[in-house]
């Protein structure tokens, strides 16, 4: 993988901290909201799952293996580092701490078909090719750590798609919600992707109209509506869009955000640089990315 990618590959993980520490403050309004970025950001369990994920890659060498990946969600958990959980990822957590299998963890039933496995799909979109059968397993079996739903899973698998998409074309194009509905499963996050992608409204038009609450179904089809609507614009500019969605505004916005910069829009070094957590996921993030060849 290229110098240039791997530089990409960060910034798209940075984007993601930086659209859960702007939209935070801001989660579970109702918009549209008129967000400015936080006079004292801090970041969610969308990060530190996220950057976890990142470290269990790390510590297997570029391998993804789900035991591995929830064992250092159990580890950070016991340390406290995982602040912000809702309440599916909450229940797993709890119950890896008390010695459950990875695969048994995950919460079951109406409350599992939350964003939470979405939110922190990222990393896995730079070592899974979901054209590859064992792959799409393998990303499930992620998704499952937290959340057994066939929706979360395709939530998940949908902001994989995107992110390896606009990383092939260095660009968000004008028809993302259409070709990564292509490539899901029958779901009703496949569903909405595809009533979203023809549809002409903003993207407050769009929240209001089909909803951006924590449920996946709504929380990452909006996200890619956003990025795809805010294909031209800084990055800043498309994570604000995001925030003043309201709703599940961290996730929404952490998912555009990494959209839009693995797209190869530059990230804001003054924002970045207020995060008060840059010191402790900045190295994890560094050796993630260098294990890209």
């Amino acid at each position: 993988m290229p110098a240039g990618l791997r530089t990409c590959a960060r910034n798209c993980l940075l984007a993601g901290a930086l659209g859960d520490a702007w939209g935070g403050p801001y989660e579970g309004r109702t918009g549209p909201l008129q967000p400015t970025f936080p006079e004292a950001p801090r970041l969610s369990d969308d990060t530190w799952l996220t950057v976890a994920t990142c470290e269990a890659i790390v510590l297997d060498r570029g391998r993804v293996h789900p035991e591995r990946i929830a064992e250092r969600f159990k580890e950070w958990f016991e340390a406290g580092r995982v602040t912000g959980v809702g309440s599916a990822t909450l229940k797993a957590l709890r119950d890896l701490a008390a010695g459950a299998h990875w695969a048994l963890a995950g919460a079951r039933g109406e409350f599992a078909s939350g964003s939470g496995a979405a939110m922190r799909a990222a990393p896995l979109s730079f070592f899974l090719d979901p054209s590859v059968d064992a792959d799409r397993r393998t990303i499930r079996d992620v998704s499952r750590i937290t959340h057994h739903s066939d929706e979360a899973y395709a939530g998940a698998l949908a902001v994989i798609v995107a992110l390896r998409l606009c990383a092939r074309l260095a660009a968000v194009p004008q028809d993302l919600l259409s070709v990564v509905a292509a490539d899901l499963p029958d779901t009703a996050v496949r569903d909405r992707l595809l009533d979203l992608s023809g549809y002409r409204g903003s993207p407050t038009d769009a929240a209001l109209r089909f909803g951006c609450s924590g449920h996946v179904v709504e929380a990452v089809p909006i996200a890619l509506f956003v990025a795809a609507s805010a294909a031209d614009e800084p990055l800043a500019s498309v994570i604000s869009t995001a925030v003043s969605l309201g709703g599940d505004a961290d996730t929404i916005a952490a998912i555009a955000a990494q959209l839009a910069a693995i797209s190869g829009r530059p990230i804001p070094d003054t924002f970045v640089a207020r995060l008060p957590e840059l010191p402790q996921i900045g190295p994890v993030l560094d050796r993630f990315v260098s294990l890209l060849r």
